[in-house]
Parts: structure tokens; C-alpha cells; sequence
């Protein structure tokens, strides 16, 4: 039995974190902090865990030795403490962007400001599955992935392996729980009703990791929207293709990736209510839905994904690769469809 900690477990995927480990088989969650709830039990700040858990929030500075630790804090704080975390645990999730790209200029360049522990950087693997299952497998060093990254990377990745992608410009939906800390919040509480907000038109962050998985052989321009749902990305990307191709091929190419993937699912049907991916299929799940249709020019490829961005775009993956670093079963824990309808 892993003992596990949660370090910043008052926000939306520090207490997503606590409900996916709350029943893994050979995971204990023995602490978890916060330093404005230090004291409190759990359910007063996650509401559906009471009754399931017992545990007290504590103050990190009575954070003790455990056998792994999850860092849910928000971005930069890591970074600066992360000689302590690790003579703490022998192994680290780290759920924020401090260690998710490969150097400390590209780090500088998308976050705005020096990285706090650049000799850190080449320690931690990123912890995208369908990606780096091989380096993850045994690993003491993660780092979590971006919402938007996760489906981008996962949409695009059998396109640009096989050298088709000219271009892609993608707009994403996301859920108000993006902001990812309820702490850290402000603006990302559930939006009124019938609101619509520009989260980013330009330049986001999470290009970063799509372009260190894809390669930048390619442009990739995204804007980001925030409507009115509290989980879910809804990936919609226009794929302009090097060559014209026809439907068998499309599918030929995701299901030669895809095939054997635990978490990811080719949904485009023609029958039915829901023949392409909604994020309110896979809410609290750590599936993602990848569809597609392509234009009469061949050319012109529309594809579509959904995850739960508290799900399989943070905890939900931070879970399965730490089956990987574990060698568990890679699906240990995380074996549950999204909740419908």
C-alpha cells in the first residue's frame, strides 16, 4: 500500500485527486494541506466526500515523509520548495506547469518569469501516457499536463506522426473550473447563466506542450472560450492536410495510434444522438472522445475531442501515470465511464 500525500488539496484537482485515490486498491491518501484550512475536515471545503473520508486538512509545515506526493499548488509555488518535496517522497506528481516543458527559456518565454529551479527540468518526465508510457514506467519525477494541451496533443498526434498537418486553427471550449484552484480561482467561479468569456484569443500557454509533443513543424493557432459548463473541453480544430485523402484513411491513421489506448475513444457515428465527442459524456471520467469529418476537398479535416479537464487533463492522467511509475495496471482505479446523462 502506497502511502500518498496531497500537498494543496483545497483546490478543484487537489480534491479531484482525493476522490479518484479514495478507492485505488493499493493507494492511501494518509495527508493532505492547506494553509487556510488547516484543521478543518475535508468535506467542508469538498462537499462530496463527506461520509467517504475521515481526513483533516493540515499545514504543509507539518507535512511528514510518505512514499509519494502529489503537488496541486498553483503555478510557481513547486517549483520554489522542490528540494523539500522530494526529501520528503521519493517520488513527486507534480500537477501544475512548473516542470511540464523541456527547458528554463521556453519556461521564461510562455510563463513570464525565470524559472525558480532550472536544474529541476530534465529530472521530471511529462505525464501524458499516450505520449511517454515508456519513460513514465518506473519514473520518479512527473509532471502534470495542460486541459487544453491534453486535447489538443491527443487530437492532432495521429496527423502529425504521420507528417499530414499543414496547418490547424482550433477553437476550444472549456468549464469554469479551469482556473484549477478554488483558492487561486477569481474569475473561473461557474459563470452566470448564458455567459460566454474569452478565456485567451492568442498565444495560451498550453501551446507550449503542444508544440514540444507535436513539433513545430506546423502552425498551430488555438483560442480559448469559457461557456457556461463547470468541467469539460470541447476541442473543434480545422486541419489543413499536405495531401487529399479520403475517410478510410482518417480512421486508419487513429486507429493505428489509438488502438490499445485504455483512455482514449474514436467516437464518429452516423446514427444517433451524439455521433461526435460532448464533454458531458466523458464528465468525471478520464476518457477522451476524439471524432472527426472530412470535407468533400479531402483536404479539410474537422476534428473534434472532449475530456474532463479536472479528469483526464489533470488528475485523471496524474493517477494513470502514477500506475506507470508504479507498474501497476495502467487503468487501476480510473476503470469508470463518465456520469450520463
Amino acid at each position: 500500500m502506497i502511502r500518498a500525500g496531497i500537498v494543496g488539496g483545497s483546490g478543484y484537482t487537489g480534491g479531484e485527486l482525493l476522490r479518484l485515490l479514495r478507492f485505488h486498491p493499493q493507494v492511501e491518501v494518509a495527508q493532505i494541506t492547506s494553509r487556510e484550512q488547516a484543521g478543518r475536515y475535508i468535506h467542508t471545503v469538498h462537499p462530496n466526500m463527506r461520509g467517504v473520508s475521515t481526513l483533516k486538512f493540515i499545514h504543509p509545515d507539518a507535512l511528514k515523509s510518505c512514499d509519494l506526493l502529489f503537488l496541486a499548488l498553483p503555478h510557481g509555488r513547486a517549483a520554489r520548495s522542490i528540494k523539500r518535496y522530494a526529501g520528503l517522497a521519493p517520488k513527486l506528481i507534480d500537477l501544475s506547469a512548473d516542470f511540464r516543458l523541456d527547458s528554463a527559456a521556453d519556461y521564461e518565454r510562455w510563463y513570464g518569469e525565470t524559472h525558480p529551479a532550472p536544474d529541476w527540468l530534465g529530472r521530471f518526465v511529462y505525464g501524458l501516457p499516450e505520449a511517454n508510457r515508456e519513460r513514465l514506467n518506473g519514473a520518479d519525477y512527473v509532471s502534470g499536463v495542460g486541459c487544453n494541451a491534453t486535447a489538443v496533443n491527443l487530437a492532432l498526434s495521429p496527423l502529425a506522426q504521420a507528417g499530414l498537418l499543414q496547418r490547424a486553427v482550433i477553437e476550444i471550449k472549456v468549464g469554469s473550473s479551469e482556473g484549477g484552484n478554488k483558492s487561486n480561482a477569481g474569475s473561473h467561479h461557474p459563470l452566470r447563466s448564458g455567459a460566454v468569456r474569452t478565456y485567451k484569443a492568442t498565444g495560451h500557454r498550453h501551446l507550449a506542450e503542444a508544440q514540444m509533443i507535436l513539433g513545430c513543424d506546423f502552425p498551430i493557432h488555438f483560442a480559448v472560450t469559457a461557456i457556461e459548463m463547470v468541467r469539460g473541453v470541447h476541442l473543434l480544430a480545422h486541419c489543413y492536410l499536405r495531401e487529399s485523402l479520403v475517410e478510410r484513411d482518417i480512421w486508419r491513421l487513429y486507429r493505428g495510434l489509438y488502438r490499445g489506448e485504455p483512455f482514449v475513444r474514436l467516437v464518429s457515428g452516423k446514427v444517433g444522438l451524439h455521433r461526435l465527442p460532448e464533454p458531458r459524456v466523458v464528465s468525471g471520467s478520464n476518457y477522451c472522445d476524439i471524432g472527426f469529418e472530412l470535407d468533400a476537398d479531402g483536404q479539410h479535416l474537422v476534428v473534434i475531442a472532449a475530456l474532463d479537464n479536472l479528469g483526464k487533463g489533470a488528475a485523471g492522467s496524474a493517477v494513470q501515470a502514477m500506475n506507470l511509475m508504479y507498474e501497476f495496471d495502467e487503468t487501476t482505479g480510473l476503470e469508470f465511464p463518465g456520469v450520463y446523462p
